[in-house]
């Protein structure tokens, strides 16, 4: 009896329906199998529930917020009736603003572009990429990756006290890191960020999808987050919090939808007068189906009874990693030790292994679908590897034979939307890799570790 079928009574929630989970693979050994997608910390499928209430929506797709059409003013209806879906999904405070953006990458930007003139920001260097870079034209203090919790309260508690009191100041942190699936103590940093005269940002990209947040019971300032690791389609994002500073600074894009007024001048010029609402930041034809597809997964996720996803997912997370222990040749990564509460996002390197070829190997022999690199996180990655944080490099092998090691670990990540037999799957098929070698010879090309299709069986 497997790990997961004695603890099934534990968990009365089963998995959500997500499109693709009837999509059947080739394996380069011969046959197909039934796809195993565990790469949900890239880009989760999206639920049948968000595909079915855009497709009922389809026929009735209008214009947003200028068509005086009875389409037109449904679609309008839609995509604000979002925006106050989205905002009662995060626990949103009665001023805070909704804005939607492409993803958390783009969210971040529109925060960047918004922070007030001299604003100083700090950001671990543990964060994704899109937390990490956007903040180009401010001052950054880069705080070093902490060990432990407590320590990354106690890191950003001396970094705040150095800091100018009389300029403004921003916290980007993390809520579940999308390397180790660890949990950040956000209400802990966003406490001591407020008493130091600083703002915080949640990056919630890998937290939304697995766990509940609250803006206000968290207390940050902004949260943000992407569509796409939300169980909906890819091209529509979240930028949710405080009104003052999006108000007060020019639009992010400027355009129709933006201005509330535009009139020529005497001297030939023009004068723009712009919304104070989320519209200011939203310029352009506002995409409609992403903003109700976002919308649709909140009411998915809180319908299914969230609670009850997340002791599911945990169940998932106990057998995974109790699998991988099992190996001594795996080495699972994480910051904060084995006993850090965390989401369902797993790397993890294994000796003798190329992370590339492993990664390989799963899908062409198993069809099993993970992630191998840095993940967009390559000082953090870098540091959990022993390696240099400021150390420059990509993803993939461009230099490594399918059979040697390299500064890349493979992720294994999954939620809401995962069966039993894919965990099941890709436990059995670690310990089968790691004893019996891989059954395809692979090699390199472009990067990236793939099937050699000139070669035969090894086994």
């Amino acid at each position: 009896m497997s790990v997961l079928t004695a603890a099934a009574d534990q968990s009365l929630c089963s998995p959500l329906p997500v499109l693709g989970r009837d999509v059947t693979v080739p394996l380069v050994t011969g046959g197909e199998v039934a796809y195993a997608a565990l790469d949900y910390a890239a880009s989760a499928p999206a639920l049948q529930r968000v595909w079915d209430d855009i497709a009922a929506y389809a026929p009735y797709y209008g214009s947003v917020h200028r068509g005086a059409g009875y389409l037109s003013q449904l679609s309008t209806d839609l995509f604000e009736n979002s925006r106050a879906t989205v905002a009662e999904f995060l626990g949103c405070r009665p001023d805070d603003q909704v804005v939607f953006t492409r993803s958390t990458t783009d969210s971040l930007n529109l925060l960047a572009a918004v922070v007030p003139a001299g604003c100083q920001v700090f950001v671990y260097e543990t964060e994704h990429h899109a937390s990490l870079l956007p903040w180009r034209e401010a001052r950054v203090t880069y705080l070093n990756a902490p060990r432990t919790p407590a320590q990354a309260v106690e890191t950003l508690e001396r970094a705040l006290a150095d800091r100018d009191p009389a300029a403004p100041a921003l916290v980007c942190v993390t809520g579940a890191s999308n390397v180790t699936g660890e949990l950040w103590p956000v209400e802990e940093l966003a406490a001591v960020a407020h008493a130091h005269g600083a703002r915080i940002v949640l990056d919630a990209a890998q937290l939304a999808p697995h766990h509940p947040v609250d803006i206000a019971e968290l207390d940050v300032d902004w949260v943000a987050f992407s569509g796409h690791k939300l169980y909906a389609p890819f091209g529509s994002g979240v930028l949710a919090g405080r009104a003052d500073w999006l108000r007060d600074a020019e639009p992010y894009l400027a355009g129709g939808g933006a201005s509330r007024k535009v009139a020529r001048r005497a001297d030939g010029g023009v004068d723009v007068e712009w919304h104070t609402t989320a519209a200011r930041h939203e310029a352009g034809s506002p995409n409609v189906i992403g903003a109700y597809s976002i919308a649709s997964a909140c009411k998915a996720l809180t319908e299914a009874g969230f609670d009850d996803l997340v002791v599911r997912e945990q169940r998932l997370v106990a057998a995974v990693r109790a699998g991988l222990a099992e190996v001594p040749e795996v080495t699972v990564l994480s910051l904060f030790g084995d006993d850090a509460p965390r989401v369902g996002v797993i790397s993890f390197v294994v000796e003798g292994w190329n992370s590339s070829h492993f990664a390989a190997a799963l899908s062409a022999e198993y069809g099993i679908g993970v992630r191998d690199g840095l993940f967009c996180a390559h000082p953090l990655v870098r540091t959990l590897l022993g390696g240099d944080p400021r150390e420059a490099g990509g993803c993939g092998a461009p230099e490594a034979g399918p059979g040697e090691p390299s500064l890349n670990a493979i992720r294994v990540s999954f939620g809401a939307g995962t069966p039993d037999e894919h965990v099941e799957r890709f436990v059995c098929a670690v310990k089968e890799l790691v004893a019996q070698g891989a059954r395809w010879t692979y090699r390199t090309e472009g990067g990236r570790c793939v099937p050699d299709r000139g070669e035969t069986q090894l086994r």
